[in-house]
């Protein structure tokens, strides 16, 4: 399975199992009352955008819950880049079931498919560069794991999946610390003592002095957040890969590729997953 839900799949199943729930699918009245049971069909789902497919394989779960005598075949795997108009996966068996599971395989597919699509942009934006595209915890309750697994398939990476994941610092954790007088460098060194040893320490600054305190307190990365090009190339320049470097705020794909080039390691951006548009799809029963 592309960029691998295999240690994951438990979940998608209750994801699936939920979304599937949430749809009334046994009480769907108007299959019900129109559509006999015994007749069986074919049905193609395809694209009507340009763009990278993400979620195949959860589309097929979904149809797998809905009727497990349903056959589902993926003609792409997940990564692959599809055209207009492409024919992605075909569904055999009772149309009853088929017409149950349409809207839930495809609202999955065309989400997933969508920040997939625009990952691989920001990633092709970057190409050179040593930048890293990465994403955030903007993500919609209930589906980080899925959509965090879009972003891999669009070729970027994951920043923390849950608050377990690493040590950020934010402004507001400073905020409340320092109102009690506690300075950045204390407030590192209470991390490094209660925080997993294994789990780097990140802090999150806005100007090019609170960048330097950073370096000095010791973190492995600091978060230069929504600063100016020219602050984050003197912060490049004055830190000299003693600390890696996240860019974070106000990214879009006009400006990514400058800042990319100021020499940050990372790049995050929230609406990788909380704005991206949907890739447009359709489920089309043959007559």
């Amino acid at each position: 399975m592309a960029k691998s839900l295999k240690s994951e799949w438990k979940q998608v199943e209750r994801i699936v199992g939920g979304a599937l729930s949430e749809d009334l699918i046994s009480a769907d009245v108007t299959t019900e009352a129109l559509i006999p049971t015994n007749i069986r069909g074919k049905a193609s789902i395809l694209v009507k955008r340009d763009g990278i497919v993400a979620g195949i394989e959860v589309a097929k779960e979904v149809f797998r819950q809905v009727d497990s005598s349903v056959r589902f075949k993926a003609l792409v795997k997940d990564g692959a880049k599809v055209v207009k108009g492409q024919v992605i996966a075909t569904v055999r068996g009772r149309v009853a079931s088929i017409l149950k599971g349409e809207r839930t395989a495809l609202n999955f597919l065309q989400h997933l498919s969508g920040i997939a699509t625009e990952t691989a942009r920001y990633v092709d934006a970057v190409s050179g560069t040593k930048a890293v595209i990465t994403d955030t915890r903007k993500t919609l309750p209930g589906l980080r794991m899925l959509e965090k697994y879009a972003v891999r398939v669009g070729g970027g990476k994951n920043h923390r999946l849950n608050l377990a994941d690493g040590v950020l610092i934010k402004d507001n954790h400073l905020a409340a610390l320092r109102s009690r007088g506690i300075r950045l460098c204390e407030v590192v060194k209470r991390a490094r003592k209660k925080a997993p040893q294994t789990l780097k320490i990140e802090v999150e600054v806005g100007s090019v002095e609170e960048a330097l305190e950073a370096l000095s307190a010791g973190v492995d990365v600091i978060m230069l957040d929504n600063m100016k090009l020219e602050d984050m190339r003197k912060v490049v320049k004055l830190v000299k890969g003693r600390a890696l470097l996240e860019a974070s705020g106000g990214i879009t794909l006009d400006n990514v590729r400058s800042v990319a080039e100021t020499g940050v390691d990372f790049i995050s951006i929230g609406a990788l997953t909380h704005s991206s548009r949907a890739l447009d799809m359709s489920l089309e029963l043959e007559p």
